[in-house]
């Protein structure tokens, strides 16, 4: 038998003992970080996860220079496919900027006269060379559609054969012309006169561009954004120059210029030169860097 003090002894030790034990608990649950709802997304960080995660055909993205994300999209992206473009979009707020498109994004391919490949029409772009032997840089869905071009319809004036496209991912082709063909280095403006090209340069936001095509002719404008990404529907196609020139289809291929320097090759967009329109274009510095060629 225990005597009452010894009892509030083993008490006292009891109390204590569950004191010391619940001091680890409460330490530890106190110890939890608390979660922090995410910060604001760069606008590195929003483009990478468009080009993780959409996939939706007639969609583009650019960043403008206030830092927010301009994402596009045109007369097909409605239903199920704008319902998963805005799903996307909503994580990043006001951060991301819709943008509706007129008609629909497409690549310029065909219609009106110029080199001829297969079924296609395109335009002929920069004239390069390397080491002596001549090039012609076009667009590279282009040269995915075919391997032979030719200056007419009937494909009996052969220009070259296609060298090594790159669409999608990128929009470049590189056309070996045929033995005996020394192109000049200047350009067509389709009114009976030429510019010549003798440097090429990546333009500024902003920068005054012209652009020629053999179904619309000469049309000129403002770089309304850089490293654009635009997504056909064979795939995605990055680091595009984006612009509020006009184009139309047989365009594609047609050299972006001012003066005396190359800037692109017409990629494609939406609307036409009548109404007017957006047109996206392959930066020509990378394309020559691909191929190792110059302007001349």
């Amino acid at each position: 038998m225990t005597s009452p003090s010894l009892r509030r002894a083993v008490a006292t030790l009891a109390t204590g003992a569950l004191a010391l034990l619940a001091i680890p608990a409460a330490n530890a649950a106190s110890a939890v970080p608390q979660q922090t709802p995410p910060g604001p997304r760069t606008a590195t960080a929003i483009s990478a996860a468009l080009a993780k995660d959409n996939t939706v055909p007639g969609t583009a993205w650019m960043t403008r220079p206030d830092g927010k994300v301009v994402v596009s999209y045109d007369s097909t992206v409605i239903g199920s496919k704008y319902k998963s473009l805005t799903q996307l979009t909503q994580q990043f707020g006001d951060q991301v900027v819709m943008e509706k498109l007129p008609g629909k994004l497409t690549k310029y391919v065909n219609g009106g006269g110029g080199i001829y490949g297969g079924d296609w029409t395109c335009s002929a772009g920069f004239n390069v060379q390397r080491k002596g032997r001549y090039y012609l840089l076009t667009a590279g869905h282009c040269g995915k559609d075919a391997a032979t071009w030719y200056s007419d319809e009937s494909h009996r004036n052969l220009v070259g054969t296609v060298l090594r496209p790159s669409f999608p991912g990128n929009d470049y082709a590189l056309v070996v012309y045929r033995a005996g063909l020394t192109p000049g280095g200047s350009v067509s403006l389709y009114n009976g006169h030429s510019q010549d090209i003798v440097r090429a340069a990546n333009p500024g936001l902003g920068q005054t561009v012209y652009r020629t095509g053999v179904t619309s002719g000469l049309h000129g404008g403002k770089v309304t954004g850089l490293n654009a990404t635009v997504i056909y529907d064979e795939g995605a196609v990055g680091n595009l120059i984006r612009t509020n020139v006009c184009a139309e289809p047989g365009d594609s291929g047609g050299p972006l210029f001012y003066r005396t320097y190359a800037y692109g090759l017409t990629s494609g967009g939406t609307g036409d030169c009548s109404s007017g329109g957006v047109t996206y274009f392959q930066p020509v510095i990378e394309a020559m860097n691909a191929y190792g060629v110059n302007v001349y």
